[in-house]
């Protein structure tokens, strides 16, 4: 397994080992005893799949204090174009955007911590396959507007779907007006 530092304290990729064979292929996706090789330390407790198809984006999504999540997100099939935002105030990234191809012919992944909104743009029919490391709370659901002019986050798609929930998600600088995600 391979672990890459992004710029954004904390947010890794990484990229399985995965054995080939002429019967297909074979890679773990989570082992608990390789991650605390590379001192990923995070806990799962729930895990998700969904099907998203191409020209849909979704996001960006939080869930915040007490119950954040950090997520290992992942493709099983197809391929997206995984954004993240570093929301946490006190981080030197803060409000930074951090983007990398999820391709499920690659298996790669990112693990996202607390205090970082998640979303993704579906460039082909895709499964979407996340960890998280607390239970969904819908009540403690946040999020910041897709389209968000001061994020400026190019989805590499041409007239995205997007769900109304989504739609109508604050800007960055309505959630600064009006919110906080507690430092992580």
């Amino acid at each position: 397994m391979q672990v890459i530092k992004t710029p954004l304290d904390g947010l890794l990729e990484i990229i399985p080992t995965v054995y080939f064979d002429d019967r297909g292929w074979f890679f773990e996706f989570y082992k608990e005893s390789e991650f605390l090789k590379h001192g990923i330390t995070t806990k799962f407790v729930q895990e998700n799949q969904s099907f998203t198809k191409k020209g849909i984006v979704r996001g960006l999504h939080y869930q915040s204090p007490p119950h954040a999540q950090a997520k290992l997100v992942s493709i099983g099939s197809g391929k997206v174009l995984d954004v993240v935002v570093d929301m946490r105030r006190d981080s030197k990234t803060f409000r930074q955007v951090y983007t990398c191809i999820l391709d499920g012919s690659r298996h790669n992944m990112m693990l996202v911590p607390e205090g970082f909104a998640h979303g993704f743009a579906a460039l082909e029919d895709s499964i979407f396959i996340y960890k998280c490391s607390d239970e969904y709370h819908p009540d403690l659901e946040k999020g910041i507007v897709w389209n968000d002019p001061s994020l400026a986050i190019d989805w590499q798609i041409k007239d995205p779907i997007v769900s109304a929930k989504d739609k109508v998600l604050p800007t960055m600088e309505e959630f600064l007006r009006k919110s906080v995600i507690s430092p992580q």
